[in-house]
């Protein structure tokens, strides 16, 4: 047996077509801006006495956000998950919305 014998024998055994492991549409992805932290840029942080702000880094629904959504750094990100975590104590923001 041939080596291109035995590959087609393995790939009909795996399910797999001769031309490799491609998926459907296998194009590449659009490139995208990546997103910048806020809070680096203008030098600010978070505060849990302005809800307006936090209001952005939460869904409709109440939920926080994570960092490859809002584009904040991992330091920020945890700053704004513990000012709203306060801001809802003190009921400056909702626990859920319903």
């Amino acid at each position: 047996m041939h080596d291109d014998d035995k590959d087609s024998m393995m790939n009909e055994m795996d399910g797999r077509s001769g031309r490799g492991d491609r998926r459907m549409g296998g194009g590449r992805r659009p490139a995208f801006r990546k997103k910048v932290c806020r809070f680096c840029t203008q030098d600010t942080s978070p505060d849990y006495k302005n809800p307006d702000l936090l209001r952005r880094y939460i869904t409709e629904r109440g939920k926080i956000l994570p960092a490859r959504i809002t584009g904040c750094c991992a330091k920020h990100q945890r700053a704004v998950t513990t000012e709203i975590k306060r801001a809802r104590v003190l009921a400056y923001l909702p626990f859920e919305k319903k």
